[in-house]
């Protein structure tokens, strides 16, 4: 065992590369890997691979010729020389241009081949018409393709007419080497249409990932945004409150500033827990960042409490029986989160009423229904304008617009507007129950 240079330990040795099985890579891998490099080649170079295929076709044409192979399956072994020679270059020449212009290839091949079946030399790079016809039936319509098998056979067939004994070497195997080609095209073709489909596919499903991740962190900005104006407004406009009440209580109670300055440093700290949990979840380097649950409407009690302490008189009224089952916790923070705010707007622009009315009060009204939940929240303030109770802020998702879109969320509604008749200011909440909802 050898120790680790950094430490205790061993030194691991390298791990055998994935499903080789610590082995070596099996044959299908190898030969893969070798067509791999090969189709990289050519796409990097198109024209050197052209090359070098027209070259290889040209001297094994030349060597059958100069080897006089062509002479063992000839049917004229007295065809002249010179015409097999051209006969044979002119079949693998024109193979340079067989990718860009593979008809225009073929069809230049066909008079070579009608003088091949004619003479009766039939040399064997006349079968090279087959490569033009593949790459034909890869990147051509059928109705090219048939045209293409018909420039193919015509020399083949007019050599079975004038030599009949031909038809059961020359014609059967050319047309089974043709049917042979065309089936492999097909197939080749076939599976190209369907990897380029599959690539296709999984670049648009990333794409449609991609802008599915950009609404997802969209909405989870509005949320926490929303979420950081309710915990932090809320907590500075009471805080606020607590301060001018112990400011004014300093001159005449010592012990009521006193309490309104510990008032002050619990609020302080409840708002700072709250900013760090929401803070907290955020951070990747806390995964075990503090998950408390969120506010439901048990807590309601606590929250007029606080605003009580910070100067403006809450009643709570509650009307029905509230269904448990139909009182999710998404809804209940809803409720939760539109009487903070609506509070919270009191706390900050609504003034005190005239000396001849009572002082500025706020009611919170809770009514339970068989199909919905209803929140109305009123206060007895004069002062502050429409505008200023509707949107204190010119940032989007808070204020009266925070509120609609929590009531938006859950299929509800949310009024806002001066009360009638005399003076004050509304928030009305109607949330169909879950029970109910469609």
């Amino acid at each position: 065992m050898t120790n680790h240079p950094r430490g205790t330990g061993t030194t691991p040795s390298p791990a055998p590369p994935a499903g080789t099985g610590g082995t070596a890579a099996p044959l299908t891998q190898l030969i893969r890997a070798a067509l791999d490099r090969l189709r990289a080649f050519d796409r990097r170079r198109p024209r050197v691979w052209d090359a070098a295929l027209t070259a290889f076709w040209a001297v094994a044409a030349v060597l059958d010729y100069t080897s006089g192979g062509w002479r063992t399956v000839a049917r004229d072994v007295t065809a002249p020389e010179p015409l097999v020679l051209l006969m044979s270059l002119w079949f693998t020449l024109p193979l340079l241009w067989r990718r860009t212009h593979p008809l225009a290839v073929l069809l230049l091949m066909t008079p070579a081949a009608i003088v091949n079946i004619w003479t009766g030399a039939v040399v064997q790079a006349a079968l090279l018409q087959l490569i033009p016809v593949f790459q034909i039936v890869l990147r051509s319509s059928f109705r090219t393709v048939g045209a293409a098998a018909l420039l193919f056979v015509t020399p083949v067939l007019a050599g079975g007419v004038r030599i009949p004994s031909s038809w059961g070497q020359e014609v059967v195997s050319y047309v089974w080497g043709l049917l042979s080609v065309v089936l492999l095209g097909i197939a080749v073709r076939t599976r190209r249409e369907y990897t380029e489909a599959l690539v296709e596919r999984a670049h648009r499903l990333e794409h449609e990932r991609d802008q599915q991740a950009r609404l997802a962190a969209a909405a989870e900005r509005t949320r926490i945004a929303r979420e950081m104006h309710d915990i932090i407004g809320h907590n500075l406009s009471v805080i606020t409150g607590l301060a001018d009440g112990g400011a004014y209580a300093a001159r005449k109670d010592p012990e009521r500033a006193g309490q309104a300055l510990e008032a002050i440093g619990t609020t302080s700290r409840q708002a700072l827990s709250e900013l760090r949990r929401l803070l907290g979840v955020l951070r990747d380097d806390h995964p075990d960042a503090e998950r408390a649950p969120q506010p439901t409407l048990d807590e309601l009690a606590p929250l007029i409490e606080r605003v009580r302490r910070a100067g403006l008189p809450v009643r709570l009224e509650l009307h029905g029986e509230p269904p448990p089952p139909a009182l999710t916790p998404g809804l209940q923070l809803t409720v939760y989160r539109v009487v903070q705010e609506a509070l919270t707007n009191t706390l900050k622009h609504a003034t005190a009423p005239r000396a001849d009315r009572a002082p500025l009060s706020a009611t919170v009204t809770l009514t339970y229904t068989r199909t919905h939940l209803d929140a109305r929240i009123t206060d007895t303030g004069t002062g502050a304008g429409p505008s200023a109770r509707a949107e204190e802020t010119p940032l989007p998702a808070q204020g009266i617009m925070g509120m609609r879109e929590r009531a938006t969320l859950y299929d509800g509604t949310l009024e806002a507007g001066p009360l009638p008749n005399h003076g004050g200011w509304q928030i009305r909440l109607r949330l169909p129950l879950e029970d109910t909802r469609p």
